[in-house]
């Protein structure tokens, strides 16, 4: 049987010309790839494969850096929402969370992503820097929207905040297209999802792997989780590993880029599954070491002997302002009980899947 592939939807119809029947039909594409796949390859040729070759290296050589020199940069008092955190500190809630831990048992023995019982803290590393508005107005939750921190060592700071700023606004702009294609294509006004996002606490999010410390097959760098905001964008990655599950199928997917051109991974958020009423699922996926990741190991360290053998995500998390009232648009919610109801009278899913979905402010989902 054939792997699934994600759909590729592309933003330069949108952005060329918002409102022809080719660029509804790209909404349309867009809002069904998120409902079936919780995710989806955007094509947009705004970003440039030269500012994620940068931005990667960057992080590389930031990471490359000694422990102590990285523990500067942690913020443990502000939840790790800004700055550094370090490897084995991020436990995937999965491991203990009863209702992710029903997900997997319901898919095939042969879809299943690695063991994560008892699995220890991830082996990965990240670091955010917020690319958020200021709002008008005094937030609620300030510890979410704390300012940057800008990395000490000289020859990392001088370059930090310019390609930090650039690639991540980049990411930002083809997320917050697709966010208005999606609306579009849900039924919605256009600027339904950007309007509630405009002062989120967004976050370009890059993790980090040492794959020279875990290069063995099956070490799980990231393990089995959904995201918590609303949408997550990815650039292109060094090496691969990268695993979603497509929601309505329960396939796993590994996720593939088109060899060259510019092209970005969207996938959906719990904020998202919120808002939606749960008619479009927040992602599941895993980062593992797998042998398309260890060939691609080999071939860096034949090409670019001098350069640090460290995975860096390219990942920036959309988020909606975090005090956005979050509730089910009743719209998208009276679809997603449609559907759930039929897929309960066919037997597709269990009743203890997660359907309620009560009112409360974006940070409080956050804090939660």
């Amino acid at each position: 049987m054939s792997m699934p592939i994600l759909p590729i939807i592309d933003t330069d119809i949108f952005a060329s010309s918002p409102s022809s029947i080719e660029s509804v039909q790209e909404c349309k594409k867009a809002a069904d790839a998120l409902i079936t796949f919780g995710a989806l390859i955007l094509h947009d040729s705004r970003v440039s494969e030269e500012d994620n070759s940068t931005f990667l290296d960057l992080l590389e050589d930031y990471f490359a850096q000694s422990l102590a020199e990285l523990q500067k940069d942690e913020r443990p008092e502000l939840g790790y929402q800004v700055g550094v955190t370090l490897e084995n500190t991020e436990k995937p809630k999965c491991a203990v969370d009863e209702p992710c831990l029903n997900v997997i048992a319901r898919l095939d023995p042969a879809e299943r992503p690695l063991d994560i019982m008892g699995h220890n803290p991830d082996p990965k590393c990240r670091f955010f820097w917020r690319m958020s508005e200021k709002p008008p107005y005094e937030t609620a939750f300030p510890s979410l929207n704390a300012a940057n921190v800008v990395p000490q060592a000289e020859h990392i700071r001088q370059r930090w905040t310019p390609v930090m700023e650039k690639w991540g606004q980049a990411m930002k702009t083809a997320v917050e297209s697709l966010a208005q294609m999606a609306a579009i294509g849900l039924g919605l006004p256009q600027e339904t999802f950007t309007d509630a996002g405009r002062y989120g606490p967004h976050l370009l999010a890059p993790t980090a792997s040492d794959l020279v410390k875990y290069s063995k097959k099956d070490t799980i760098l990231a393990g089995f989780h959904t995201d918590l905001n609303f949408l997550t964008i990815h650039g292109r990655s060094r090496y691969p590993g990268l695993n979603v599950w497509a929601r309505n199928t329960g396939k796993r997917i590994p996720v593939t880029f088109p060899t060259t051109g510019r092209y970005l991974l969207v996938q959906a958020g719990k904020q998202l599954e919120h808002l939606s009423g749960g008619l479009i699922k927040a992602g599941y996926h895993e980062v593992v070491v797998n042998d398309a990741t260890l060939q691609a190991v080999e071939r860096r360290k034949a090409s670019f002997t001098d350069r640090p053998l460290i995975r860096i995500s390219s990942t920036f998390f959309c988020h909606l302002s975090s005090d956005y009232d979050l509730a089910p648009i009743p719209s998208l919610q009276a679809r997603a009980q449609a559907i759930r109801a039929d897929a309960i009278n066919l037997g597709k899913i269990d009743l203890d899947e997660e359907s309620d979905y009560p009112p409360m402010k974006v940070g409080q989902q956050v804090q939660k």
